[in-house]
Parts: structure tokens; C-alpha cells; sequence
């Protein structure tokens, strides 16, 4: 959510605006690894549109909004910064679950957590086996496009699954920390897997990167 900021007096605009003016662009992430690294579980082609078409389309569209907004904030053109909104929500939304997508996956993925992470997912799901039905059903579940999650509870304390519609961000819209996301977009797994969604899902926990997922958790919890 953005903030919405008195013009009565101008000092409270110099923070703002002089931390919008210096900003760096947002750039797209480096992929930890190569295109063809995750196959066969999920191809080349896929990693390569997901990563160098997909998300750079939410990078620039992200920077395009923001400087809108930028504007926007300065002529003190409130209704420009509420329809700005969507656009924010959508293409941030999409640089943020992307950038944490990419490192939630490795070549030398699968399997199943370790340690502290382990015994969370024991204490709030019952079993591991437990976990990666729910996680898998809620993703399986998802209308249209969007996102699966592991989240942390930082109130409570918790490992918590949801579900999030096209590309809202986890922690923007439900407080709650990622720690593994997986992407149901279509173009995630269409070329390779067709219409059958629960066959990707499937797959996807053969190459799940269980060391950044658990450093996550470990960070989350300081």
C-alpha cells in the first residue's frame, strides 16, 4: 500500500520525493543457473520466455508505473496516484515473486528440507508428505493465473499455506513472509506440460532448493 502524504506542508514531501528521485531502476535478476539446468522436470524453452520475456515485461512495466507515479506524487495528483495503483500492484507483484521464484528452485533441488525448517513443517502440517499435498492442492486449486505459497506467520509464529490471484504479493496483500512460491501462470508449464497443471506441480518438487527456502525461514525468524 502507498502512503499518502499532506500538502499542507512541504517539508513532509522532501523525504518522498528525494528518495523517488534518487532511486535506482529496477533491474531483472541474474537466473542462479542456466535455462536448460532444471529440465527434464522443467524445460529450457520455458525458463528462458518465463525469465528474459515474462519477467522483464513486470520490470519495465514496474519502472514505466513508478515514474508515472513519481510524477504523479509531485504535481500532488492524488487520483493519478490511486489509478497508478493496479499497475504497481500487478508488475511489483511480478518482479517480487519472481526474483524469490528463481532462487526457491536449483538444479540440485528435491527431496526434503532439513532442521529447523523440518520440524516446523512436522509441527504445523502434521508430516512433510502432509505439507506437500496442501501445498500442492492449493496451488492445483488456483482460478485462472497466480501463486502457491509457504508463508511465515511472524504473529503467531507459524508456517502458513496460501494462495494468491495473478500476481499479488504475498506479504503486500497477506502479511505473511514467503518462503517458497510456485508459479501456476500458464506460462510456467504450458509448453511442456499443456493444460495438465497437477503433472507440472508434479514435477516441480524434484528441483525445489530446500537450503534457500530454510535460509528464509531462518531469516524471517531473527
Amino acid at each position: 500500500s502507498f502512503c499518502f502524504f499532506s500538502f499542507r506542508s512541504s517539508a513532509k514531501l522532501i523525504a518522498p520525493l528525494g528518495y523517488l528521485v534518487s532511486r535506482q531502476k529496477h533491474t531483472l535478476p541474474d537466473l542462479p543457473y542456466d535455462y536448460g539446468a532444471l529440465e527434464p522436470h522443467i524445460n529450457a524453452e520455458i525458463m528462458q520466455l518465463h525469465h528474459s520475456k515474462h519477467h522483464a515485461t513486470y520490470v519495465n512495466n514496474l519502472n514505466v508505473a513508478e515514474e508515472k507515479y513519481k510524477e504523479a506524487l509531485a504535481k500532488g495528483d492524488v487520483t493519478a496516484q490511486v489509478s497508478l495503483q493496479p499497475a504497481l500492484k500487478f508488475n511489483g507483484g511480478g518482479h517480487i515473486n519472481h526474483t524469490i521464484f528463481w532462487t526457491n528452485l536449483s538444479p540440485n533441488g528435491g527431496g526434503e528440507p532439513k532442521g529447523e525448517l523440518m520440524e516446523a513443517i512436522k509441527r504445523d502440517f502434521g508430516s512433510f508428505a502432509n505439507f506437500k499435498e496442501k501445498l500442492t492442492a492449493v496451488s492445483v486449486g488456483v482460478q485462472g493465473s497466480g501463486w502457491g505459497w509457504l508463508g511465515y506467520n511472524k504473529e503467531h509464529g507459524r508456517l502458513q499455506i496460501a494462495a494468491c490471484a495473478n500476481q499479488d504479493p504475498l506479504q503486500g496483500t497477506t502479511g505473511l513472509i514467503p518462503l517458497l512460491g510456485i508459479d501456476v501462470w500458464e506460462h510456467a508449464y504450458y509448453l511442456q506440460y499443456k493444460n495438465v497443471r497437477p503433472d507440472y506441480l508434479k514435477a516441480i518438487w524434484n528441483v525445489i532448493n530446500w537450503e534457500n527456502v530454510s535460509s528464509r525461514y531462518a531469516a524471517c525468524k531473527k
